[in-house]
């Protein structure tokens, strides 16, 4: 891990809005750091690792890794996270508006459509017609 994956500043928007841990005096295994977590989790990610195939020498396994990022996103910190990085994005003029799209798969109609009426049967009925008879058709009984 020899670039840098979690900046101060990445640090700074993420760590708000993350779920508080464990309390203090639970017992079972130190608790991994968020920050160590957050590193584990973007570097698996980026190189495309199996979870267990993280290095444990880099302060965890990546199974622990695996249960913070599903924890995380069961809590909505990355819809979280991602609002906020659109936000200062959008603040610091670095969004191109002229490129972004909304479709319905993401933005729902208010209200949504109105619902249409019961649709009859157009399909040929075995019943016996109460409009049709033989002498209102031009037919002669023999």
């Amino acid at each position: 891990m020899a670039k840098l994956l979690v900046d101060d500043a990445l640090w700074a928007a993420v760590e708000p809005l993350l779920p508080p841990g464990r309390p203090p005096g639970t017992r079972g295994h130190p608790r991994v750091p968020d920050r160590v977590a957050l590193t584990g989790i973007l570097f698996v990610l980026e190189a495309g690792l199996p979870w267990e195939d993280f290095p444990q020498e880099l302060g965890c396994c990546g199974m622990t890794l695996w249960r913070r990022l599903r924890d995380w996103q069961a809590a909505g910190v990355w819809a979280r996270l991602h609002r906020a990085l659109l936000d200062r994005l959008g603040e610091a003029g670095q969004i191109d508006w002229g490129r972004a799209s909304a479709d319905s798969a993401r933005i729902p109609a208010k209200g949504g459509a109105p619902r249409p009426g019961r649709t009859r049967p157009t399909a040929a009925s075995r019943a016996r017609s109460t409009t049709w008879s033989p002498s209102a058709a031009g037919h002669r009984w023999r």
